[in-house]
Order: C-alpha cells, then sequence, then structure tokens
C-alpha cells in the first residue's frame, strides 16, 4: 500500500494479546478492513502514519472486542444503567455525545480511539480567508 497503513498482525496481536488469542490473522484482517471504512488507511488521513496505524489498531480492537461479546451471547448494546434479580430486569443506555462517540463507548478501545481522534473531528476557522474544503477519506 503505497503512502498508508497496511495491518500487522503480529504488532497487533502483541499490542492486544487478550484479543489476539481468540482473533487469528484472518479474522483481525477482517476487522481491520472494517476499521478501514471508519478511518482510512491512505496518507491522508491523518498525515503521521504512526498515528494512523494507532487508531487503526484501537479500532480494529474495538471491532474484535465487539464481535467476541456477540459469540458469548452478549447482544445487549450499551452500558447497564438497571439491574434487578427476582423476575430478572436489565436496562442498558448509550451515552455520550451523540450516536457515535456511544458507539465507541461500549469498550476501552473504542472510548480510547475517540478521545485519540477528538482533533480529527474538530473545525478549524481561520477568519478572514477562504478555506479549501479539507476532505477526509
Amino acid at each position: 500500500m503505497s503512502g498508508g497503513v497496511a495491518f500487522d498482525y503480529a504488532a497487533w496481536a502483541q499490542r492486544f494479546p487478550a484479543l489476539a488469542a481468540q482473533a487469528d490473522a484472518t479474522q483481525a484482517a477482517a476487522y481491520f478492513s472494517e476499521a478501514t471504512l471508519l478511518l482510512s488507511p491512505r496518507a491522508r488521513s491523518p498525515r503521521d502514519a504512526a498515528r494512523r496505524r494507532m487508531l487503526l489498531n484501537l479500532l480494529v480492537a474495538h471491532i474484535a472486542q465487539l464481535d467476541q461479546q456477540v459469540a458469548q451471547g452478549n447482544t445487549l448494546v450499551g452500558r447497564i444503567s438497571d439491574a434487578t434479580q427476582g423476575s430478572i430486569t436489565v436496562r442498558a443506555q448509550m451515552e455520550g455525545e451523540g450516536a457515535s462517540a456511544a458507539w465507541f463507548s461500549q469498550t476501552p478501545y473504542g472510548a480510547q480511539f475517540w478521545a485519540m481522534s477528538r482533533r480529527m473531528r474538530l473545525a478549524r476557522y481561520v477568519p478572514g480567508r477562504p478555506q479549501p474544503a479539507l476532505v477526509w477519506p
């Protein structure tokens, strides 16, 4: 991939050993493909390849964790906000700045990605001179 970030399973597995124990290289590569729908691996987004690699690895970990939760039978989405034992009641809620923040907040990896990618979600305004539109691929 010219100028872009390619997925390195060995590096990802070293950083996230608990997830790597459940996801082989093929499955993790599929998670990486999903992650690239949220953050482009190309050189323009963000420009620092090390930062882009770190963010993509966090996204892969987030997606892997969500997939493992579903595989374990946990299809509940959100944070458990109320639980009762007699006659079993469980309530979950999604909190955050919006739907995107809530989705990322479901795992520690997603929450870390959300915090670390904040600067990519902010607009910069310079008064008095027209700014070209910056497209985030």
